[in-house]
């Protein structure tokens, strides 16, 4: 079973001298269906760079025990390759254990349309936290750096603080690049806006139903305290709704919608009616292009 890092031994461990113990445990798979024909050699290799990349690096001052690292997947799905340009997006998911079971609760399912690079077999990546060196390393320290500060957010109140600060940094040093996906006013959807509804002061509920939904509530479930575990997560839908009724177009309730569906379907599947029925009306007002999805809970039979 997967140990879980209680949030006060994040805190401390902010306070300790670096360890050299990695986070990171992810799968990383590069698809090059869409340009077959073209020498793998260098698909391979990047394939392997970025794994090590990801998974050898040490990103923070905690110490990660083997069996607590933190499990995600990252597919590289290569649509063009011209010399050294490589045209991709990526999907990247992250996943987070829950106290007690065997579950492990999705927390981040997202798709980057502008993962485009320029990567040689054998190059070095090399990533500077003061410097642009090269779009990819960059895009990669990006997502290392939200993916623990969502993670730590689900352990601790705000405990993702100083790893968004750290993506913040990194966005900062991409505003030279010439590659999209950096730059607020490039699109709405898009790492700048990603990280943004992370760190503006007017969305943070949402940080708050991270803890509440996850160490509240899946956790209690997990701990075998099925019915208090799910009024928590309930609860911690009044922060959604709280952000929504104000900003019903922020980007990061599309990312939640497409990470959390199937996990609110299989919760709310269950329990008594009346807290169902609260649940199901706030989801299909976030989620309203799958509102028939949740409709249907409504006339699953509980399961006590």
């Amino acid at each position: 079973m997967k140990k879980i890092i209680l949030p006060i031994l994040f805190l401390l461990c902010f306070l300790t001298p670096r360890l050299h113990a990695q986070e990171f445990n992810f799968t990383v798979t590069v698809n090059t269906k869409q340009v077959s024909g073209t020498d793998q050699r260098v698909f391979e290799a990047l394939q392997e760079a970025v794994t090590n990349f990801m998974n050898n690096r040490v990103w923070t001052n905690i110490r990660f025990e083997e069996y607590e690292r933190i499990e995600g997947t990252m597919v590289i799905v290569v649509t063009d390759k011209v010399d050294n340009h490589i045209t991709a997006e990526l999907n990247i998911g992250l996943r987070r254990p829950v106290y007690r079971s065997n579950y492990n609760s999705p927390i981040l399912n997202y798709v980057d349309n502008d993962f485009n690079f320029t990567y040689m077999e054998s190059q070095p990546l090399d990533f500077n936290e003061n410097s642009y060196m090269s779009n990819l390393t960059s895009m990669l320290a990006f997502y290392a750096y939200y993916c623990l500060g969502l993670y730590f957010d689900t352990f601790g109140l705000y405990g993702g603080d100083q790893m968004y600060r750290a993506a913040d940094q990194v966005v900062t040093q991409a505003q030279s690049s010439t590659e999209a996906g950096w730059k607020a006013f490039d699109s709405y959807r898009n790492r700048y806006w990603l990280l943004e509804n992370f760190t503006n002061p007017a969305y943070r509920p949402i940080r708050q139903f991270l803890y509440e939904y996850h160490r509240l509530g899946l956790d209690m479930m997990g701990n075998g305290k099925v019915d208090e575990g799910r009024a928590a997560m309930t609860k911690t839908l009044d922060y959604l709704k709280s952000v929504y009724s104000s900003k019903p177009n922020l980007y990061y309730f599309q990312i939640l919608n497409d990470t959390k569906r199937d996990e609110w379907k299989n919760v709310y599947s269950q329990g008594p009616q009346q807290e169902r029925t609260k649940a199901v009306n706030t989801l299909r007002d976030l989620d309203p292009t799958h509102s028939e999805e949740y409709e249907d809970l409504l006339n699953a039979k509980p399961k006590f």
